[in-house]
This record gives structure tokens, C-alpha cells and sequence, in this order.
């Protein structure tokens, strides 16, 4: 095999099979018969029909509920969302009634398990702001030469570059998890907003970059530091605090957290969980599902007429499950969860502010149309598809429309979901540290036969 280096970004191999071909051969010989998987009992994607996970943990530190027992039988109800044994219905009415914000005194409770008094609460945000700083030229030297048009890659790369800046990286006693994890939940947001404006910077936009306040919340501090006049309204930073409060956490079972058990079982150190998390979260199945809402909606309001009328409305649902519309995948983003078929409680906490949004931000036609299609969606669904369970909005339906309403670039709504829930990633990291001395190794049903090895020359 030769290869010709045309550039120093381009190399072109010669004599090598086309890419395609070889593709089709992966795709041939790596086919599974799906029947086999209900033979040999396998729960793919470890969820039975029903959408309930198969059992692979214990933990304290959150729990989401969607069905309860009636006469012996469980049954889908509304869904509820447990931090700590908390329902975070409780937990949202709390911080609001007392009007400061949640996303500090939420990360308390799920890092140490217990709500904080206010001396306490005092002295972790005065710890997170002290903790808002990131190593001398990491901007310049990690930030500002390899920009990227990703966000949540870029982020990844930066925390994988913090272990060399850290001598105790490999150190997996508790206590130093837990410094590593207090780092890493202060250093987020600053890692998330200069990454995006040195991508910008590199494409001729200006460069600002403002040092965080620590006088301000998690939530005050990523809108100031974002937005060059550094301004906000009250309503934007409690939105916004909301958001981060009810994304940061859902269970051990979830993608994402699941993959920070696995891969904390290694034994591997903190940098590298939580990139691998990180890559998880990313996936459009998953973090970046609030994304395709917004893209789809913008779609959708592209193709429509009229944006009351419902006939045309319920035409367009239509096309996207026939793969007609959109990006032709054959779902409506936002709309059913894995686990909830009644309702998702963070998108019914998240709706009963949207309005207020809307109305402060002009939106209120773009809010109209997602009402409709929240409520006409699952009517559609149930026409076109074999049920199992419930659909019902979940919490990326409205995210992406609030995200937008505050002016957040949609580059940025994966990393805003990851800076939430990294607070519960290290609290799941710290917890299977604590408990499971085990490394995480599920089995696979082996489906290949045995075959005698044949000589080049006879094949």
C-alpha cells in the first residue's frame, strides 16, 4: 500500500478497497436476526417492552418514579423525579418561595445527601466561586489554539487536558474525587462559554471574555459571562437556574450516568469519566435531543401556512413519522420517554414558566404552536404506531424553545444540559466509588460458530 500526501490536512491512500465496500461487508457480516434477541431473552437496550430498565445498581441519590401499585398491578401514573428522596416538585417550590436560586443548594443535596442549613449553603457557593478558575494560559494554550464548531467535543478535550494540570489526577480516594468533582462543576460553565467565543473569535467575530462574578449564582454568572453587554433580566436567570436544577439528574439507569458507573467500576481517574460521559450526553438519543426539537420546529414552522391551523399541523406530525419531513427519521423530537408514559414532571415544571418567557420575549405564537403539537402529537403517535406505553412531552420538548428564548446559541444547549448534570455524574461516581469494588461487565450472548482457521493460499 502506498499513500501520496497531498496536503498536511489530506492524506489519500492508493490501492485501498473504497470505503463503501468495505462498509457494506461490516454491515453483512455484523447483521443480527432480531428474533434472536427475544430467543435468548436479551432486553436490548437493556429495557424490556414496557420500557423498564433492567435492574444493574443501587443507589441514593435519585429516583424517577412513572408507575404506581393498583389492586396488586403496576400502572403508568403521572411521573415524579426524587433527589435524595425529595420530589423535585418540593424542591423547585422551595427555592422559588424563598426566590434564590436552586442549582447550588440542588448540587449540595445530591453530593452530600442531605439539604444544606444556610451556613452551609454559605460556604459551598462560596467554595464554587473560589473554585472558578481555570489554570494560568489554559485559555490561550487549550482554549484559543484548537477551537472547534462542537462544543461538547471541545469541552471533553479541555477536561481530559486538566489531568496534566493536576498531580493527584490518578488519586481515587474520596476526598480527592470529591476536590476533582467540586473543580470540575465550577470550571464547566467557563469551559463551555470561552470554548464557543473562541470558535466565533477564529471565524473574524470579536473575542470578549469576562471573568466570572462570584457574587452571582451558576446561573447569573454563565448569562453574564455569555453576552457581551453582560446583561440579564430576573426571569431569564430563574429560567435558567430551573433548567439546570431539573437536568441534573435521572436516575442511575440513564445514559450518561450509567456509562460514569461503568467506567468509574475500571478504576480510571476522574478527567477520563467524565469525558466519557461527556460522549455520552452528546448523542442526539440523549443530550442533544433538545436540539433536534428546535431544528425540527423550525421545520415545521418553515413549512406551515398557517401556524393555528391544526389540520395542517396534524399533516405535517403526520409526515415526520412517515419519514417525509425533516430528517426523514420517523419521529416527533421531544414527544415519549424511556421510562414515563403519563408525564414528565420536569416538563410540567418547565411549561408553567415558559409562558411567563414567552410573553417577556415575544414568543407567545412560537408557545402557541407548541402547545398544539404537545397536545396533538401523542393522538398521532397512537394512530400511526403498536403502543406499549403512554407518549407524553419530556423535558427536551421545552428546553430547546426556552433556550432559545434566552438567547443561548443552540451550540450551546448540550453543554448547558452537561452543566447540570455533571453534578450528578460526580455524585454517582462518588457513590459507586464508596460501594462497588467490582468492574462493570455485563455478558453477550456469543452467535458466531466455531470455524477452522484456512490458509491464505486455499481461500
Amino acid at each position: 500500500m502506498t499513500r501520496v500526501l497531498k496536503d498536511i490536512d489530506n492524506i489519500i491512500f492508493e490501492n485501498t478497497p473504497k470505503i463503501e465496500e468495505l462498509a457494506e461487508l461490516c454491515c453483512k457480516n455484523n447483521a443480527i436476526d432480531k428474533e434472536l434477541y427475544t430467543k435468548y431473552e436479551v432486553k436490548r437496550g437493556l429495557r424490556d417492552l414496557n420500557g423498564k430498565g433492567v435492574l444493574a445498581g443501587l443507589t441514593n441519590i435519585s429516583d424517577v418514579c412513572a408507575k404506581k401499585i393498583v389492586n396488586g398491578e403496576e400502572v403508568p401514573c403521572e411521573g415524579n423525579l426524587y433527589y435524595r428522596g425529595y420530589n423535585i416538585k418540593d424542591l423547585v417550590k422551595g427555592f422559588l418561595d424563598a426566590d434564590h436560586p436552586g442549582f447550588e443548594e440542588t448540587a449540595y443535596l445530591l453530593l452530600f445527601g442531605e439539604l444544606p442549613t444556610k451556613d452551609q449553603l454559605d460556604e459551598f457557593q462560596g467554595m464554587i466561586s473560589e473554585r472558578r478558575t481555570l489554570p494560568p494560559n489554559f485559555v490561550r494554550d487549550v482554549i484559543m489554539k484548537a477551537t472547534s464548531n462542537d462544543m461538547m467535543n471541545m469541552i471533553s478535550r479541555c477536561i481530559l487536558n486538566l489531568y496534566t494540570y493536576d498531580e493527584k489526577a490518578d488519586d481515587t480516594s474520596i476526598p480527592n474525587v470529591l476536590r476533582q468533582c467540586l473543580n470540575l462543576i465550577s470550571q464547566f460553565p467557563m469551559l463551555m462559554i470561552y470554548g464557543y467565543h473562541a470558535y466565533n473569535y477564529r471565524r473574524g467575530q470579536d473575542l470578549y471574555i469576562y471573568a466570572p462574578d462570584p457574587k452571582l449564582s451558576t446561573a447569573e454568572n454563565i448569562l453574564m459571562m455569555l453576552r457581551e453587554d453582560r446583561k440579564y433580566t430576573a426571569l431569564e436567570a430563574k429560567i435558567l437556574d430551573m433548567a439546570l436544577v431539573l437536568h441534573m439528574d435521572h436516575g442511575g439507569g440513564n445514559n450518561s450516568t450509567f456509562t460514569t458507573h461503568v467506567v468509574t467500576s475500571s478504576g480510571t481517574d476522574t478527567y477520563s469519566t467524565i469525558a466519557a460521559a461527556m460522549a455520552s450526553l452528546k448523542g442526539p438519543k440523549h443530550g442533544g435531543a433538545n436540539v433536534k426539537v428546535t431544528q425540527m420546529f423550525e421545520d415545521m414552522k418553515q413549512t406551515l401556512t398557517d401556524w393555528t391551523d391544526e389540520e395542517e399541523i396534524r399533516n405535517y406530525l403526520n409526515d415526520l413519522l412517515e419519514k417525509k419531513a425533516f430528517d426523514k427519521k420517523g419521529l416527533i423530537y421531544g414527544m415519549g420517554h424511556a421510562i414515563y408514559s403519563v408525564s414528565d414532571p420536569r416538563a410540567e415544571i418547565f411549561k408553567t414558566f415558559v409562558k411567563q418567557l414567552a410573553i417577556e420575549k415575544g414568543f407567545e405564537k412560537e408557545y402557541a404552536l407548541y402547545e398544539k403539537v404537545e397536545r396533538m402529537a401523542p393522538e398521532v403517535i397512537s394512530q400511526k404506531r403498536k403502543m406499549y406505553k403512554g407518549v407524553n412531552a419530556n423535558v427536551d420538548f421545552y428546553s430547546g424553545l426556552v433556550y432559545s428564548m434566552l438567547d443561548l446559541p443552540p451550540a450551546l444547549y448540550t453543554p448547558i444540559f452537561a452543566t447540570a448534570r455533571i453534578v450528578g455524574w460526580s455524585a454517582h461516581r462518588l457513590e459507586e466509588l464508596k460501594n462497588v469494588d467490582k468492574i462493570i461487565r455485563p455478558a453477550y450472548k456469543p452467535l458466531a460458530p466455531y470455524k477452522e482457521y484456512v490458509k491464505l493460499e486455499d481461500r
